[in-house]
């Protein structure tokens, strides 16, 4: 795959482009956190769910959280936890927990956090239907569902909004921003990046050598 690091570029003040930040957050985070192609495989299958997520969000914005967060966003999540190797980076020189300080967006210590928020909300409303008078008491199953729905949808996005600020504060906010648009567009990109990864696991391959290419 090319070398997308060589499309920064600087502006005339020196920074760097919005597009170019861009290439250079989902390079670094494919570079140092899609080795496996277990990983890589869940990643691609994460994509397709999200794409078919995004469609449903303007039909049915419940369901379509549904389908984010409990396909989506497990299978994706899944590959990172239990997948990735988290020992030295070999290919790229440094170590897990150099990777880890110097993330952009959620590193595993704040995926934790997140994915903790995301069990609590199904269980919560299971306690409190209403969400202490809230809401208005579900009728079903289907009811409660949907609720959940809603919940992880806004978790989801309040997400994105906190880590933006967060890099707005200690950065800039053209940073935040930079990865949001990366966070919101990862499914699109992922699709065309592993889609042969589950072709290349099924032939026996695990590991991707040109991940730090």
């Amino acid at each position: 795959m090319p070398n997308i690091r060589k499309l920064r570029f600087e502006d005339e003040q020196g920074n760097a482009g919005f597009r170019a930040q861009l290439a250079e957050q989902r390079w670094d985070d494919h570079r140092f956190y899609h080795h496996s192609l277990v990983n890589q495989s869940l990643h691609f299958v994460s994509a397709c769910t999200f794409m078919v997520a995004y469609a449903m969000l303007f039909v049915d914005a419940a369901l379509a959280s549904l389908l984010a967060w409990g396909v989506a966003m497990t299978s994706r999540q899944a590959g990172h936890f239990f997948f990735e190797p988290k020992g030295f980076d070999h290919e790229n020189g440094v170590s897990h927990d150099y990777k880890e300080e110097v993330k952009i967006g959620y590193n595993l210590a704040r995926k934790w956090v997140l994915m903790t928020s995301w069990l609590a909300i199904p269980v919560v409303l299971w306690l409190q239907p209403s969400l202490f008078g809230l809401l208005a008491t579900p009728e079903s199953f289907i009811g409660f569902l949907r609720h959940v729905g809603f919940g992880w949808l806004f978790l989801g996005i309040g997400a994105i909004v906190l880590r933006v600020l967060q890099l707005w504060v200690q950065r800039d906010l053209e940073t935040g921003l930079v990865w949001a648009t990366k966070i919101v567009t990862d499914p699109f990109s992922d699709f065309r990046l592993y889609r042969s990864a589950p072709k290349r696991l099924l032939k026996g391959e695990r590991g991707d050598p040109h991940a730090a290419a």
